[in-house]
């Protein structure tokens, strides 16, 4: 599924040259919005088929009747030490948002900003190849980029993908009844906290790599679907983020059943233990008055609700009637933490938690 060789160290941990990693890295939700709210109205053409307005995970341009050009840009400081998995891990996060949109990916162009006076090259080079890799897996091509020489390590692609314009899925368009299906586990920011304290196990890493590499391939078979009303992934803002995005975008509330969450190997035990991101307390200042969860949920549950996921899974709300094709979608692709995880109910934007 995905090359986990170590590469060779680096003479510097590249976490330690960064005041956050992967997609923690974000700006919290609340004050996104804030900055938002103050910007000018965009232009909206209309070939202009998906823009800012819902928070969605890429640009969707309309060419013709067959054909609309996807376009997102995703970058980061290092979740990981290791140059080449960093390379791939922020590579797959990137390519992702092609595929939440139904795409399939073009090209790429990197985004490359390193601090190279502590740096050397050939650790450069290998964050570089992790990338290519990737690409190559996409069966895509790096055509170019930007580099600059910066404080703290950065690098993302600008990807650009081509989906129907009639086969765009958006984060808004979920409905009363759907099921809510996501396709990988969680838990990689409570990973990556414990990581940066030396205490995330052998395994436990090799888990985190294995799942932030995988690419979101079953997108564009299920926008084939005409029971799939809203399809998103799960980066930054955690499941209960995105998840919002979701039920504001298309005007319905959610439930989640915490127990049929598919959850990374012994991420509740690091979570119980402490190790958390900054990241997720910031998310549940933004939005949870907008969560609800169930008494006998913990603060290590509501963590894992908000923590920030790198190259996270796919969240589908689809009519109950294509559930199983969903799922034998994704399992059919290697994806097998794809699961149930609540479904869609009337009322006023809300996650509420049993």
């Amino acid at each position: 599924m995905s090359d986990t060789t170590a590469s060779p160290a680096s003479p510097v941990r590249l976490t330690q040259l960064a005041h956050g990693g992967g997609c923690g890295c974000k700006i919290a939700p609340g004050v996104l919005e804030q900055i938002l709210a103050k910007t000018a109205p965009a232009l909206m053409p209309p070939q202009l088929l998906v823009g800012i307005e819902t928070a969605d995970d890429a640009a969707v341009w309309k060419l013709n009747d067959a054909q609309a050009i996807v376009a997102t840009t995703d970058f980061f400081m290092p979740v990981v030490d290791d140059p080449y998995h960093f390379g791939q891990i922020a590579a797959t996060n990137a390519i992702s948002d092609i595929y939440a949109m139904g795409g399939t990916p073009l090209f790429a162009l990197a985004i490359v900003g390193m601090p190279v006076n502590k740096l050397d090259t050939a650790t450069i080079r290998r964050i570089l190849e992790g990338g290519e890799a990737v690409c190559a897996r996409a069966r895509i091509p790096i055509a170019g980029g930007h580099t600059i020489d910066s404080l703290e390590p950065i690098y993302g692609l600008v990807a650009i993908g081509l989906v129907r314009p009639d086969q765009v899925k958006r984060n808004a368009g979920a409905k009363p009844g759907d099921k809510l299906i996501l396709g990988k586990g969680l838990g990689v920011g409570i990973y990556s906290a414990a990581f940066k304290k030396d205490a995330l196990h052998e395994h436990d890493y090799a888990t985190m790599i294995a799942s932030t590499t995988q690419l979101n391939t079953p997108g564009p078979a299920l926008a084939c679907l005409a029971g799939v009303h809203a399809m998103t992934d799960v980066t930054g803002f955690g499941l209960a983020g995105h998840l919002l995005e979701i039920c504001r975008a298309s005007q319905v509330a959610a439930n989640l059943r915490f127990d049929a969450l598919p959850l990374l190997p012994n991420v509740l035990d690091y979570a119980r233990a402490g190790y958390v991101t900054g990241a997720s307390t910031r998310n549940l200042q933004s939005y949870g008055a907008q969560l609800t969860l169930a008494d006998r949920l913990g603060e290590a549950e509501k963590m894992l609700l908000a923590d920030p996921q790198t190259s996270g899974g796919l969240l589908v709300s689809c009519a109950p009637e294509v559930a199983t094709e969903v799922l034998a979608t994704f399992l059919q692709q290697g994806f097998d933490h794809a699961t149930v995880v609540g479904e869609i109910i009337d009322g006023l934007p809300r996650v509420v938690v049993g």
